[in-house]
């Protein structure tokens, strides 16, 4: 089973930046796409932005021009920078990705633990 460890979350001012990373790891296994979720207390889980293993991103409204998704496809690691961070941003931030099995072939949906972001004004 291919798992996915977030990092990089922690407390910051508005303003301020971060840089979320993902890195999944396990056996034989390839990754298609991958995208960053978050959480607020009292909230449903919601799409930040994605990214397809070409590299073309879409984003939520609310993060346009201040989030970019990237990822390194030889290492299986994705990156979330965060720029002008505002309180509104704190959430809990998850990484999910579709893995992909060659042999026997099956696909499946996988998710890290999380991170916590947390922005104060």
């Amino acid at each position: 089973q291919v798992q996915l460890v977030e990092s990089g979350g922690g407390l910051v001012q508005a303003g301020g930046s971060l840089r979320l990373s993902c890195a999944a790891s396990g056996n034989d296994f390839s990754i298609s796409a991958m995208g960053w979720y978050r959480q607020a207390p009292g909230k449903q889980r919601d799409l930040v932005a994605r990214i397809t293993r070409g590299g073309s991103t879409n984003y939520v409204d609310s993060v346009k021009g201040r989030f970019t998704i990237s990822r390194d496809n030889a290492k299986n690691t994705m990156y979330l920078q965060m720029n002008s961070l505002k309180p509104e941003d704190t959430a809990v931030y998850y990484c999910n990705a579709g893995v992909i099995v060659a042999s026997p072939f099956r696909t499946y949906d996988t998710w890290g633990r999380g991170t916590q972001v947390t922005v104060s004004s």
